[in-house]
């Protein structure tokens, strides 16, 4: 029943619709309170140490580990990731290997492709794993979707009793009636809703998310989980506003109208996660989280912000200004400390109050001299991560010290 129906049904008296229909319309409208699980999806292709201890600091709050096994990439080129066995076994908890396959390339040899993964699960299989199963994450156009459906078949009849096959599925999808034969060779899907369409829409919309559930929920009837982000990226975009660049893992501060910022607010995130458990589509088993956040990963959120929306505790904002003189010299630096266990934007505009000839802006701000007085003008977006701290500027003053206000 596709959600529009489903949608005209609920509105309609219990009068005008059969007893039957009814009920089945009634089952789609009304929510289900669960507890979400919470899988992890670890996508490093090389294990740090930091990614090792984050995975150990985060073991308790994490369900399943999804860790990235294997890539076929663009040019059909296959490479092979090996984690911290040691660590990873010593979690206890179930581990997906995860496949990914690149959505630009070209049509693949199933063959050939099996015949890598074979080997690969094989390797898995002996390090001392609860492997759970694998997961194939292929976002491919959807005229591709029956080959694809074949590809899954196959390598389901090559993997061992007891093992998962799961998949990660694309809301482009939800209108080909192809998705049917890609379902029902998975035992699970996992919803993927961040993206990033546009510097515009964001990279995660909730109510495009939810609309986007309620029709995977009709489509499915087997258990499926929805992947939500922890990350942010920056986008460049060309003259007619097209995704040129996404630079994802790393940190920059480079100033430009041409790129963007864009982030997951883990306080709206905590909003929406409280919104599905409360009223809960059908099926949806748990979250899958993308990705792990690590103290080298710049980009996601701090461990303490992670940890706090997947165990379900408040999150507090607190973040601070203050401006430090250097060894008793006339020049301070200006700082924004984040005292709170929730990761903040960081903010547009900091009044500098101090009467100053010579100061300057960093780090994604610029220093602007305006009637109302001196101020701090954020020129790049960004986090500050829980318990961190960031040098937006510096001022040499000939006595006193400058006093920030936050905007």
């Amino acid at each position: 029943m596709s959600s529009r129906i489903t949608r005209l049904l609920c509105r309609l008296p219990w009068s005008l619709a059969g007893v039957v229909v009814f009920a089945a319309a009634l089952a789609a409208c009304s929510g289900r309170k669960v507890a979400l699980s919470n899988d992890a999806y670890v996508w490093q292709r090389q294990w740090t140490p930091s990614l090792t201890q984050a995975v150990r600091q985060s073991n308790d709050v994490v369900t399943e580990w999804r860790v990235l096994a294997g890539q076929l990439d663009e040019q059909g080129n296959w490479r092979t990731f090996s984690p911290d066995w040691v660590a990873l076994a010593a979690t206890g908890k179930p581990v997906v290997s995860v496949v990914r396959i690149e959505a630009q390339l070209a049509p693949w040899d199933d063959a050939t492709l099996l015949a890598e993964i074979q080997p690969l699960l094989d390797a898995w299989r002996g390090h001392g794993l609860t492997l759970a199963g694998v997961e194939i994450d292929c976002d491919c156009a959807t005229e591709r979707l029956p080959a694809y459906a074949e590809f899954l078949a196959a390598l389901r009849a090559r993997m061992k009793p007891g093992e998962r096959l799961s998949i990660t599925a694309s809301p482009s999808w939800l209108g080909s009636t192809a998705l049917d034969g890609v379902l029902a060779q998975a035992d699970e899907a996992v919803l993927q809703v961040h993206a990033v369409q546009s510097p515009r829409a964001g990279l995660f919309n909730p109510s495009t998310a939810r609309a986007s559930m309620a029709d995977f929920a009709s489509r499915t009837h087997k258990p499926w989980r929805v992947a939500l982000p922890t990350y942010g990226m920056r986008g460049s975009v060309d003259e007619q506003g097209r995704i040129t660049t996404i630079e994802s893992e790393q940190s920059t501060w480079v100033a430009g109208a041409s790129a963007s910022e864009l982030f997951a607010d883990p306080q709206a995130m905590q909003r929406f996660v409280a919104a599905m458990e409360s009223d809960a589509p059908r099926g949806l088993a748990g979250i899958a989280w993308f990705r792990l956040p690590t103290d080298d990963d710049r980009r996601a959120w701090s461990l303490a912000t992670w940890r706090a929306v997947l165990a379900r505790l408040p999150l507090k904002a607190s973040l601070l200004g203050v401006a430090r003189s250097k060894g008793g010299s006339a020049l301070q630096d200006l700082v924004l400390i984040n005292t709170g266990n929730a990761d903040v934007s960081l903010p547009l505009l900091v009044r500098v109050n101090a009467a100053c000839d010579t100061a300057d802006g960093i780090n994604g701000y610029t220093l602007l001299r305006t009637a109302r007085g001196l101020f701090l003008q954020r020129t790049q977006g960004g986090l500050l991560r829980a318990g961190h701290q960031l040098n937006i500027g510096w001022l040499r003053c000939g006595r006193g010290t400058a006093a920030l206000h936050i905007e």
